[in-house]
C-alpha cells in the first residue's frame, strides 16, 4: 500500500534483532525496547522510530512462586542471556527490589525445552512471547503472575518499537516514513481485522496455529501506538535496566 516492489527478510532464529540492524544487513525491525536500550548503550548506530504495541509478554510461576518476589533464589529459564527473556525479566524483578544478577538462577535453553522444564517443575519460572503464553494457558500449565497487557507499570508502555539503521534512514527518509507508515497501518488492521491478520500469518507461514495467533491478536493492544509516548518508553526502561544493573547511563 506504500508503494514498496521490493522487501526482503533476514532470517535470524537466534532473535537478536539488533546485530543485523547495527550490521547494515537489515533496514528497519520490530524490536524489544529493553535489548534495544542495552545495544545503543553500546554503540550501536540505531535509531528508534516509533512504538507500535503494548503487552506481548507474560510471566508464568510454578508451584513455589506466586508473585515476582517469590523468584528470588530461584531458578529462570530463558533463551540467552542479554535476549528479550533476560532483559525484561531482570528490569521486572529490579522493580520489585531484587538483584537479577544475585537473587536468581537464570538457566538457558531453547524455547520449547524451558516449557517441557517447566512443566515438569525442574525451573521456577519462565517468561513468555507469544504463541508461549497462549500455549501454556491452554495446556494449563503453571499461573500467569504478570500480564504486560494488563499489569502496571508494564501495561502503560510499548514492549516494541519499530527500530531502523542510522545510516538507511539518513539517506532515505521519504523511504523510512512509509515503511513506518505501512508498519502503523497494520497494527490497525490487527486490530480492526483480528480474524484476517491471524488467517495471513498462517497462510504465510509465520505461525502454524490460527487459534493461537487470534487470541494474541485480541489480547495484544494493538490500538495503543495513537495514546503512549516512546520516549516515555525508552526512560521508563532505561531506569529499570540501571537499577538491574545492566546499562550504566540512563540518558
Amino acid at each position: 500500500m506504500e508503494g514498496f516492489t521490493d522487501i526482503s527478510y533476514v532470517d535470524d532464529p537466534v532473535g537478536a534483532v539488533s546485530k543485523p540492524i547495527a550490521a547494515g544487513q537489515a533496514d528497519l525491525s520490530m524490536n524489544f525496547v529493553g535489548p534495544n536500550i542495552v545495544q545503543f548503550e553500546a554503540g550501536d548506530p540505531v535509531v528508534f522510530l516509533a512504538g507500535v504495541h503494548v503487552g506481548c509478554f507474560e510471566v508464568f510461576g510454578g508451584e513455589r512462586v506466586k508473585k515476582i518476589s517469590d523468584i528470588k533464589g530461584k531458578t529462570v529459564a530463558i533463551q540467552s542471556l542479554n535476549g528479550a527473556e533476560h532483559v525484561f525479566l531482570a528490569s521486572i524483578a529490579a522493580h520489585v527490589g531484587l538483584d537479577p544478577g544475585k537473587d536468581i538462577r537464570w538457566v538457558t535453553h531453547p524455547q520449547a525445552e524451558s516449557i517441557r522444564l517447566f512443566s515438569e517443575g525442574k525451573v521456577d519460572a519462565i517468561i513468555g512471547f507469544p504463541p508461549q503464553p497462549q500455549e501454556l494457558r491452554a495446556k494449563g500449565i503453571g499461573r500467569v503472575i504478570l500480564n504486560s497487557a494488563l499489569d502496571r507499570p508494564w501495561s502503560q508502555y510499548f514492549c516494541c518499537l519499530l527500530t531502523a539503521n542510522r545510516e538507511f534512514v539518513r539517506k532515505y527518509p521519504i523511504a523510512t516514513k512509509r515503511a513506518l507508515r505501512g508498519i502503523l497501518k497494520a497494527a490497525d488492521f490487527c486490530v480492526s481485522n483480528p480474524e484476517g491478520a491471524a488467517q495471513r500469518s498462517v497462510d504465510r507461514g509465520f505461525t502454524p496455529r490460527y487459534d493461537y495467533a487470534l487470541q494474541t491478536l485480541q489480547e495484544v493492544p494493538y490500538n495503543k501506538w495513537r495514546d503512549y509516548d516512546p520516549e516515555d518508553t525508552l526512560r521508563f526502561y532505561a531506569l529499570r535496566l540501571r537499577e538491574a544493573g545492566m546499562i550504566k547511563n540512563p540518558r
